[in-house]
């Protein structure tokens, strides 16, 4: 099967199911971002037909407001 078809699949079980999801171009790759409770996962369609997953799993853990500083002191230029 192709990219293309394997995307079109993957994107049609998504919607069936309905797991929230939303589509962006990187690089040479088509990746479907998808939200679902307490993670988050990234699949990239590349163009030579690689398919790669990586997934971000919550700990549970909330925070309150000063977390926002965190991310402007540790992740800005």
């Amino acid at each position: 099967m192709n990219t293309l078809s394997s995307l079109v699949e993957f994107l049609q079980r998504l919607e069936e199911r309905k797991i929230y999801f939303k589509l962006n171009k990187i690089r040479d790759s088509i990746l479907v971002e998808i939200a679902v409770p307490g993670q988050r996962w990234e699949v990239e369609f590349m163009a030579d037909g690689t398919i790669e997953v990586e997934k971000f799993i919550s700990t549970g853990t909330i925070f309150d407001h000063n977390e926002i500083e965190v991310l402007f002191r540790d992740f800005s230029d």
